[in-house]
């Protein structure tokens, strides 16, 4: 059903995250052979990246690693939603057009007909993207089903009725007829056109939702909402809320948004995060896109991936990507 559970290579049980409230330091360590980073000579300029807000923070920790090798690089990031990646990829505003979902057709033919050739696509990190309660909300976990009638007025994955009260979900006494509040993010992020497609079935979202323009606003709006339901990347997980289990299918098992069944291809709204760039093909990138991505893909760009909440990429994918750059693998 989704690209990357063909993709993810499995890591080793010492690289898991059994709970997405565990400090990710402690326990999720990058792959060994990832490559090092070798700082080059000549690397200077002005660097803009343009797109999705979820990964707004992985820029700036990225970028001022960066700047340790190279301070005469200035690093300028704009995180308003992925669908803004595109238009300034193809406007030449940005060189960098970070994304928490993949593009889509109409993108990518807007943007071929204006360079003649497609964009490439680079894998940056794993995200589990996890649906949040507020911590004293007593449920566990939720069906695509009721989830689907709880924030969508198409109910396309077939449940009965429009859940509007935590009753409804499965909760009694005084839960029991507690409205539930909506919380997602606007049209322009990626996150809310992943979370569109997948769990709602492409299915249009209740007037009822609650949207923000990014998503530590989404978990901020849960932590004050007693009665809110919001989705967002795990990276943005803080003590205020906490994340359910979803199950794709009314009888099927249902699984928290670990890391662990991220990497076991288990959870079911686990996505890439990506880069996009321009690159003519035959051609070498600028030296200091080049670097910069270089420096992703390395394994100190990976374990700043970890720091900031997400998963790291295994070394055989993050070969796949400099190969796409024209790089050693």
């Amino acid at each position: 059903m989704k690209n990357w559970r063909n993709q993810v290579a499995v890591l080793t049980a010492s690289a898991v995250l059994a709970s997405p409230l565990v400090t990710l330091a402690d326990t999720v360590k990058v792959d060994a052979q990832l490559p090092a980073y070798e700082k080059v000579d000549g690397i200077s300029g002005t660097l803009n990246s343009v797109g999705s807000d979820t990964m707004n923070n992985l820029l700036k920790f990225w970028g001022e690693a960066f700047k340790k090798y190279y301070p005469g690089v200035t690093i300028q990031i704009e995180g308003k939603g992925s669908s803004t990646a595109p238009p300034a990829l193809i406007a030449g505003t940005a060189q960098l057009g970070p994304m928490s979902r993949a593009m889509k057709s109409t993108e990518i033919d807007q943007f071929e007909a204006k360079y003649g050739f497609k964009p490439t696509t680079i894998r940056t990190a794993l995200d589990a993207l996890a649906v949040f309660v507020n911590k004293d909300n007593p449920i566990e976990g939720l069906t695509f089903e009721k989830l689907d009638a709880i924030f969508s007025k198409n109910r396309s994955h077939g449940y009965a009725e429009n859940i509007v009260t935590w009753g409804q979900a499965g909760l009694s006494g005084g839960w029991a007829d507690m409205p539930i509040s909506l919380y997602g993010r606007n049209s322009a992020s990626g996150t809310y056109g992943f979370f569109k497609d997948e769990a709602l079935k492409k299915g249009d979202f209740k007037d009822q939702v609650k949207e923000q323009p990014g998503s530590a606003s989404v978990v901020q709006g849960v932590t004050e909402d007693k009665g809110a339901i919001g989705y967002s990347g795990i990276g943005y997980l803080t003590s205020g809320v906490k994340t359910i289990s979803l199950a794709e299918k009314a009888d099927g098992e249902m699984y928290a948004p670990t890391f662990e069944n991220v990497v076991a291809k288990k959870y079911p709204l686990a996505r890439y995060l990506y880069i996009c760039v321009v690159k003519t093909p035959n051609e070498q990138l600028s030296p200091l896109v080049r670097e910069f991505l270089r420096f992703v893909l390395s394994r100190e760009g990976q374990e700043i991936v970890v720091k900031d909440g997400y998963l790291p990429m295994p070394a055989g994918v993050a070969a796949d990507e400099l190969r796409k750059l024209g790089l050693a693998g």
